[in-house]
């Protein structure tokens, strides 16, 4: 399953208590304090991988807490440090306060790591206690508690290219075409009901291609799969505009393209102005030239590409144009 959004109580450890002891040994009738203090809560810490796919691992996780602290010991003995809860999360993972909605850390790179929730410290034993007028205090502190907070941990996607595109366009076809990736395929709607990934390498190069499921009309207003999937788009570098030429159920590409469009520049505008490039798909059925021509009439002065995903046509073009304008852009 692909989960890119779960919510989640995090606890650190609470701090060990110290305690009240005292020096017994022989010949010494009045031996000092030597309680130990209590050993450190283990703290709550984030790290990124970004070969982890998504948040599943975490689906059915409500309440991580981390190890709690030792109480100390005598002989001023300190007790264990409670273990660190390192919970594993993707590159692209947003880390949100639920009470407030604030945003309180974007995780982007690999490998980094944050303490979300520190542990509470340990107590003091008896012998922190002694001092010239007190030489036998029987006093000792609890381990103070570790932090607690409820996050919802969002997932964005971290690709080089986004495929965009109405259900059935024919996206995890190419992707599929491409990289050998294997993916669920069919002739009605909505077959993909999660985004895909695939490495593609080409002369020592190589690019993240996200299948971002279908998008359709009202999707910016959580229609479909709307918001679910749109917020993927955000961190990719480029689009891939992926339209069926077929003429299927009585659609034209040139509408599709258009509402598409609209649709990303009701979520985020600045989704607009990221390179792109189109492409016009199955043109090897039978009404796919004719819509071709037209569209090229209608968008005389964009970038397109026809290809056929189903047929293994046009698809080295489509990717040494995506590796052209990726290197354009570093």
């Amino acid at each position: 399953m692909f989960t890119d959004r779960v919510i989640i109580k995090f606890s650190a450890g609470k701090g060990g208590n110290g305690v009240v002891a005292w020096r017994r040994e022989k010949y010494i009738p009045k031996g000092g304090p030597v309680g130990g203090n209590g050993g450190k809560g283990g703290s709550v810490i984030l790290r990124t991988e970004v070969e982890l796919p998504s948040l599943e691992s975490l689906r059915n996780h409500r309440i991580m807490r981390a190890e709690d602290g030792r109480q100390g010991g005598s002989s001023m003995m300190a007790g264990r440090k409670g273990k660190d809860l390192v919970v594993t999360v993707p590159a692209g993972t947003l880390v949100k306060e639920v009470k407030t909605g604030r945003v309180l850390y974007d995780l982007t790179e690999n490998g980094q790591e944050i303490i979300l929730c520190r542990g509470g410290f340990g107590g003091l034993g008896n012998h922190c206690f002694k001092t010239p007028t007190n030489q036998a205090p029987s006093l000792c502190t609890p381990g103070k508690p570790g932090q607690e907070k409820e996050i919802e941990l969002e997932l964005k996607l971290i690709a080089d290219v986004g495929l965009v595109g109405f259900p059935n366009a024919g996206k995890s076809t190419f992707l599929s075409a491409v990289s050998f990736v294997p993916v669920k395929i069919g002739a009605y709607p909505f077959t993909t009901l999660k985004p895909n990934l695939a490495v593609i390498n080409q002369d020592y190069e190589t690019l993240l291609l996200a299948d971002i499921p279908g998008i359709i009309e009202g999707a910016s207003q959580n229609r479909g799969l709307g918001l679910e999937f749109l917020r993927h788009i955000e961190r990719t570098s480029m689009l891939l505009f992926i339209l069926d030429s077929s003429g299927w159920e009585g659609r034209k590409p040139w509408d599709d393209l258009e509402v598409l469009q609209k649709e990303l520049h009701a979520y985020d505008p600045t989704l607009l102005s990221k390179p792109s490039l189109i492409l016009l798909n199955k043109m090897d059925r039978e009404e796919a030239p004719l819509l071709a021509k037209e569209f090229h009439q209608i968008y005389p002065n964009l970038e397109v590409l026809e290809i056929s995903a189903a047929e293994k046509t046009g698809l080295q073009e489509v990717l040494n144009r995506l590796f052209y304008i990726a290197k354009q852009k570093k």
